[in-house]
């Protein structure tokens, strides 16, 4: 079935641009010029995909990523953000609210589209029912894609997710952080490493006392402690 991916843009070239690339991909492409008519046409159609400009004439990219990841019907949809913004600062507080990736203007429309791709890759990996024990009270369901915590579900983002997995896979192995971006996201990566250190603190948080087993290595990256 074809992808429903709402581009949510208020220059209109350049969501226009943005449609024809992801049209060309086969993908199903909804253009919203502003926040709130996103807002009202959530309601009819929950898209699968969401192109989320920061500088939107009404309401700040920021806050409808955060409203969306708040959301329980809406948190699971993928976002990458599209934004003039380039400041570390801004990106760092576009992963922290739950998007997926981020992309600054002047961009190429064939870097989005492959980002896109490598987002719904890593989110619809089908993968076999295999239970993961991070930890005496951390299990990892792979097949439902759930993570509970003393037996309780905590609600991870898409990235959060697979990183906990690669590093419960190999407990005690140091992961660099460029080898879990290229988990991540393979050749199509183009990200800063402070991304990866980004997710891992918000990991922890959610993860509270039990966040202490992911340790970081000095110079090297992460690892699960045994």
């Amino acid at each position: 079935m074809t992808k429903l991916i709402a581009v949510v843009e208020d220059e209109p070239d350049i969501a226009e641009l943005i449609s024809i690339h992801l049209k060309k991909a086969l993908f199903e492409v909804k253009i919203f010029l502003s926040g709130n008519k996103f807002y009202a046409f959530l309601p009819q159609k929950k898209p699968d995909f969401i192109i989320l400009d920061l500088l939107l004439p009404d309401i700040d990219g920021l806050e409808i990523c955060k409203d969306l990841k708040n959301r329980q019907e809406t948190k699971e949809i993928p976002i990458i953000m599209l934004t003039a913004k380039g400041e570390e600062i801004d990106k760092i507080l576009g992963l922290e609210l739950g998007a997926d990736d981020y992309m600054t203007k002047p961009f190429s429309p064939r870097e989005l589209v492959a980002r896109v791709k490598a987002v719904l890759r890593r989110s619809e990996q089908a993968q076999k029912s295999v239970e993961i024990k991070a930890g005496d009270d951390i299990s990892i369901d792979k097949a439902k894609h759930e993570v509970r915590l003393k037996g309780e579900k905590i609600d991870l983002t898409t990235t959060e997710f697979k990183i906990l997995e690669l590093l419960a896979s190999k407990k005690g192995w140091v992961f660099s952080r460029e080898k879990i971006l290229d988990y991540l996201w393979g050749r199509e990566k183009a990200v800063l490493d402070r991304t990866v250190d980004v997710h891992i603190r918000h990991l922890r948080k959610k993860l509270g006392k039990q966040g202490e087993l992911i340790k970081n290595i000095r110079g090297v990256g992460y690892k699960l402690d045994t």
